[in-house]
């Protein structure tokens, strides 16, 4: 019988996430998170030996005087949070965006002029690699202590192969120092820079195909590949030859669809099988139906429809009922959604997706773990999982889309180790 190293005891719910392991919940199964009451949990290593109640536990491992107990009476035990969607190393901020935001300016109207994702590529492009690291760093220390303990993180403020590069080796030596396990995702295709704007647009389009990717390639510095298609960004044909190409490559694709305009990106993904389509506000009926045919994840970013205050949402409930997978995340950007706090994601998962806080926990954890291909690893409490794990000082999982605003995150464990809060 093994010996544990930690054992948490007592959770008033433990909320496990499990039954989703081999693929996303979709339908009513996103309504179940398996909860056991007075639940225990023993983590052996930096992975999770035995789940159930305190019988069940002890019948599976044994408790010494060397294993560290933490009485979690009272409270609710989750799966570490996943964030399937950043773009967390970037120079700069644009809190100036605001006041334009206030007087009605479009985002791509903002983006015309020079603003939004071009205003960021040229602060990324200023700072050094050690000024970007050290804001990211700040970023992921207030990510870790609301409870996210795995994150996609994007590139896509460079735009040139040396300024993406930057961005990737950032995400890189991050995800070998910081608690926080970083999923790299090139997105060199973010937006078109002002050098090739009024007519070069397809020549940036074969950089970002026969240059950029490829070097990043070479430095093994992505494990996914990602388009913003977009009327005034990058088009379908535009979208399907950066996605083909680094599906030649080998890299796993994600897609920016239907944000603004349903240009049928969506499609795109679910012809491609991706493993996910982001933002969705705009997809159609026909996009939906595609996804939940192809299995293609449905990542939603209520945050920044909240943000841009837009007067719709990603239509959840349809896709639901369509049977598509969906996930949320915080898409933490610094100009159209500057939080990475899952906290108000849940919440207004809840308020305007018209989620119940059972299928939004379920969309943070192990659905958006299939959304970066860490389902195996993470995304719930199971033995055999890595134990990431978060203790919430909440008597239950609704209280915590109900108390917006109020981090109530009181432990972290990640990979075993308290990293968060002390015994």
């Amino acid at each position: 019988m093994q010996t544990a190293d930690l054992i948490i005891k007592n959770a008033r719910e433990l909320v496990t996430c499990s039954g989703g392991s081999n693929k996303p919940k979709i339908g009513e199964e996103l309504k179940n998170l398996y909860i056991i009451e007075n639940g225990w949990t023993a983590v052996v290593g930096n992975m999770i030996a035995a789940v159930g109640t305190e019988e069940e536990v002890k019948s599976k491992v044994e408790i010494t005087d060397k294993t560290q107990i933490i009485d979690a009476a009272g409270k609710t035990v989750l799966p570490g949070l996943v964030d399937s969607h950043t773009h967390l190393a970037f120079g700069g901020s644009r809190e100036n965006e605001l006041e334009l935001k206030l007087k009605g300016v479009p985002y791509l109207d903002i983006l015309a002029q020079g603003g939004g994702i071009l205003s960021t590529v040229r602060a990324t492009r200023s700072a050094s690699k050690e000024e970007l690291k050290e804001a990211s760093v700040k970023y992921l220390n207030q990510m870790l202590a609301q409870g996210t303990t795995t994150a996609e993180a994007k590139s896509g403020y460079g735009l040139t192969t040396e300024d993406e590069i930057k961005q990737l080796e950032v995400i890189k030596e991050l995800n070998e120092e910081h608690p926080v396990d970083l999923v790299p995702t090139f997105l060199g295709a973010h937006a078109i820079p002002t050098e090739f704007k009024g007519g070069n647009e397809d020549r940036f389009v074969d950089i970002v195909v026969n240059e950029m990717m490829p070097a990043v390639k070479e430095k093994g510095l992505a494990e996914f590949c990602d388009v913003f298609c977009e009327k005034g960004v990058f088009d379908v044909h535009q979208s399907r030859k950066v996605l083909e190409k680094a599906k030649e490559l080998g890299f796993k694709l994600k897609i920016h669809s239907d944000e603004i305009y349903p240009l049928g990106g969506t499609e795109l993904a679910a012809e491609l099988r991706a493993t996910s389509a982001d933002h969705l506000l705009v997809v159609t009926d026909e996009g939906i139906e595609k996804l939940a045919e192809a299995g293609v994840i449905g990542v939603l970013l209520p945050g920044t429809t909240f943000n841009l205050r837009e007067d719709h949402y990603a239509p959840a409930r349809k896709m639901i009922e369509k049977g598509a997978a969906i996930a949320l995340a915080t898409d933490f950007n610094p100009g159209s959604c500057p939080t990475n706090s899952m906290d108000i994601i849940m919440t207004i998962g809840c308020l305007y997706l018209r989620l119940v806080p059972a299928e939004v926990i379920n969309a943070i954890t192990i659905n958006a773990a299939h959304a970066i291909d860490r389902a195996h690893l993470v995304g719930s409490i199971e033995e055999g999982k890595q134990a990431d794990i978060v203790i919430f000082d909440a008597p239950n999982h609704q209280y915590l889309c109900y108390r917006f605003g109020t981090n109530l995150v009181e432990k972290v464990i990640k990979k075993g180790k308290l990293v968060i809060g002390g015994f």
